[in-house]
């Protein structure tokens, strides 16, 4: 687990990303070589095992039954067809198998199913990540025991601008729940989404309450707005990729041994941006062809990529140590 030793400020935070550029990617490349092999990328596969009809009213999501999208709602699908779908992600490279569901939090009628995909992707000698909205206590404790693995459960943005982009729950809601999974021992991941119009303080803000939390989550996905169409934030305006990068930057050091993930927005990223987001410390991407709603990358791109970089992906050594052990 990662421990927080030191508390950030926004002081301390905002000269680290003040910096100039130059000094800020060196900085962070140099804590990333600390911690990781800066030539290695973590692979995870993400499902949507429940797509529409929300409840929640987030600004950036088509999946919301409240802002206008009118994605069509679906039922949890099938757990053998979730367990098949993981097959196929183990068998293309990915270790850590993903499974979001569209709920406010989960109905107890779908925990069963809920249990038997997570101990049906571990059998598949995966590792198992759930995003299911807030959580109670009865359901932590449930996943806990089905031997979930990670939780997903972003902030999306800071405390301030948290109440301009989703309304039907506060972000200490959002706080509330990481804290039942941390002390259940379900490893958290939790990030935010950047580009639906909040100032650069929120950004350093969001990143300083993730890295003050008891212990700083395992993974940090860092997401670039994709607008949606008919959504509130579908004319939003793209944030500058240089502001993005400075952001991986910055969680790499405040959260130097977190995953960080390069999330949502890979379709909208040059090669050259991906690969200076790498080497300001994103370490974990998305594989396949969607997540959740939205267009990611085609395998062969992101192999292309990593090829062009001499990135190889962690579950290539692991596979390695396997294949001694036998």
């Amino acid at each position: 687990m990662n421990n927080t030793a030191q508390k950030w400020t926004r002081e301390s935070a905002q000269k680290l990303y003040d910096q100039p550029f130059m000094e800020l990617l060196y900085q962070a490349q140099t804590v990333h070589r600390t911690h990781f092999d800066p030539n290695r990328v973590q692979m995870s596969r993400l499902l949507s095992i429940k797509t529409g009809g929300c409840a929640e009213d987030c600004s950036y999501c088509s999946q919301s039954a409240r802002n206008g999208a009118n994605l069509p709602a679906s039922k949890l699908i099938e757990v053998q067809r979730v367990l098949s779908e993981a097959k196929k992600a183990r068998d293309a490279g990915a270790t850590r198998y993903c499974m979001g569901a569209a709920w406010r939090e989960p109905k107890e009628r779908d925990m069963d199913a809920l249990v038997a995909m997570i101990q049906g992707v571990q059998d598949l000698g995966m590792e198992s990540c759930m995003t299911l909205g807030m959580l109670d206590n009865s359901q932590v404790i449930k996943l806990k025991q089905a031997g979930l693995d990670y939780y997903n459960h972003n902030i999306d943005t800071s405390e301030r601008y948290y109440p301009e982009v989703i309304t039907t729950r506060t972000f200490a809601d959002r706080i509330d729940t990481l804290n039942r999974v941390r002390e259940a021992g379900i490893k958290v991941c939790s990030g935010g989404i950047l580009g639906m119009g909040e100032e650069k303080s929120d950004r350093i803000d969001m990143l300083i309450t993730l890295a003050n939390l008891p212990e700083a989550p395992d993974s940090v996905p860092i997401n670039m707005l994709m607008p949606q169409a008919d959504t509130p934030l579908a004319d939003a305006e793209p944030i500058e990729p240089f502001d993005f990068v400075r952001v991986i930057a910055l969680a790499r050091i405040m959260m130097p041994t977190s995953h960080v993930r390069l999330s949502a927005g890979r379709t909208d990223m040059s090669d050259e941006m991906q690969a200076m987001c790498f080497f300001a410390g994103a370490n974990s991407v998305f594989v396949g062809d969607t997540l959740l709603t939205a267009e990611n990358p085609e395998s062969s791109e992101d192999m292309a990529l990593f090829n062009k970089l001499g990135i190889l992906p962690m579950e290539a050594e692991c596979k390695a140590k396997v294949e001694a052990a036998e």
